[in-house]
């Protein structure tokens, strides 16, 4: 009894170590593709992508000055499980665009 306890356990703590990884990509995607979106550089979503976990889904929105990057993805749960314990992670990040910044004072 002890030991199907323990595997479980343990598959649920792996689980939530890969969950966290993903979540931690999931930022740093958001961060590179506001940060290139800002610059105003090219393929910000590819790169963005290249960046996150597989299957992550990048949306980059402009609002004024402002850039925004949405990364998403979905991690499946531990074996057969995989649908009833999925969890979507998901970041954002805003950045000001550069080629922008100074134009309301007029420098």
């Amino acid at each position: 009894m002890l030991l199907p306890t323990l595997v479980v356990l343990i598959s649920m703590l792996v689980w939530g170590v890969l969950t966290a990884a993903a979540q931690l990509r999931c930022i740093d995607a958001a961060q590179l593709g506001a940060r290139m979106a800002a610059r105003g550089e090219g393929d910000v979503v590819a790169r963005a992508q290249a960046a996150a976990p597989r299957g992550a889904t990048v949306e980059v929105a402009e609002s004024g000055d402002m850039v925004q990057v949405v990364v998403e993805a979905k991690c499946l749960g531990p074996g057969r499980l995989a649908s009833a314990l999925s969890m979507t992670v998901s970041a954002r990040a805003e950045a000001v665009r550069e080629d922008r910044i100074g134009r309301e004072t007029g420098r």
